[in-house]
């Protein structure tokens, strides 16, 4: 059965109960029952209704928004891994052009110290292929989450497996209730968080990450605002447009994408922000 047909269903089925319970009290039950009798049996035949039939096609009903709940979700980390590898295809071939540019040097060098530089940049380029190549697999490899836990049980997830795995502790303040956020936008913001504790793992050089998301109010439309902090060496501007960084551009084109803000600034550290104001992104 539909969810149409069952919303239909639950809409006619007292109406119905009535009509015919009216019909037959008048044309066939009236010589044995009172008008006083019958308007009293009435609701008690509604009630009855209600709680065999339509309590069962209340329990159908949550289950076909379940089953819908649990596709959107699984729709979205599809659509997520489907967006890691074009990106993982775009960074490689990035790399791999970068690398060719890089050995014609290389093969054109007439100098020991510009061979010494260029094979230096070219195992720059290739270790950062490398951290690329292994985080976007890993991020493959994990399997759509769908379960009956709530999201931010991915986030506290996350942060414990970023914690064990760098001993950076991680400061997890989540007020961003799950109702908030659509299946496409928590698959996003999850990314972007996992992104931004991976470059204090690897890059900042920090003993200490707070990741801190509110509602701006009490409805999906109010929006929200995250905010990933570390207490490492900062992020300067020249690095933060370097050749290499390719997870800072994902982070700003997953925000854009989804119209959200992004901002990244030093700030004692590093800080990572991101708002959405106004209504739901698509």
């Amino acid at each position: 059965m539909s969810y149409k047909q069952i919303k239909w269903l639950i809409l006619w089925i007292p109406t119905l109960t009535i009509g015919v319970w009216e019909y037959l009290r008048h044309t066939v039950l009236l010589p044995y029952l009172s008008m006083e009798l019958g308007n009293l049996l009435s609701p008690f035949i509604v009630f009855a209704i209600t709680v065999t039939l339509l309590r069962t096609l209340f329990t159908k009903m949550e289950a076909t928004q379940e089953t819908l709940r649990r596709e959107q979700s699984l729709k979205a980390a599809l659509e997520e891994r489907e967006q890691l590898a074009r990106e993982l295809h775009d960074g490689i071939s990035q790399s791999l052009f970068l690398l060719s540019v890089k050995l014609d040097k290389l093969e054109h060098s007439d100098s020991k110290e510009e061979t010494q530089e260029q094979t230096r940049q070219i195992r720059s380029t290739v270790r950062h292929v490398y951290e690329d190549v292994r985080q976007s697999l890993a991020a493959l490899k994990e399997a759509p989450v769908i379960t009956d836990q709530p999201w931010t049980q991915s986030v506290k997830t996350l942060a414990a497996e970023i914690q064990s795995g760098s001993g950076v502790q991680i400061e997890l303040d989540w007020r961003l209730s799950d109702a908030i956020l659509s299946p496409k936008e928590k698959v996003e913001l999850l990314s972007i968080i996992r992104e931004a504790l991976l470059n204090v793992q690897k890059h900042a050089g920090a003993t200490h990450a707070s990741v801190r998301c509110r509602s701006l109010g009490s409805t999906a439309a109010e929006g929200f605002s995250c905010q990933i902090r570390d207490n490492g060496i900062g992020l300067p501007e020249s690095r933060r447009r370097a050749s290499g960084c390719y997870g800072l551009r994902m982070m700003e084109s997953r925000a854009e994408a989804m119209g959200w803000q992004l901002h990244i600034h030093a700030d004692g550290g590093t800080v990572v922000e991101i708002e959405r104001k106004g209504s739901v992104s698509k």
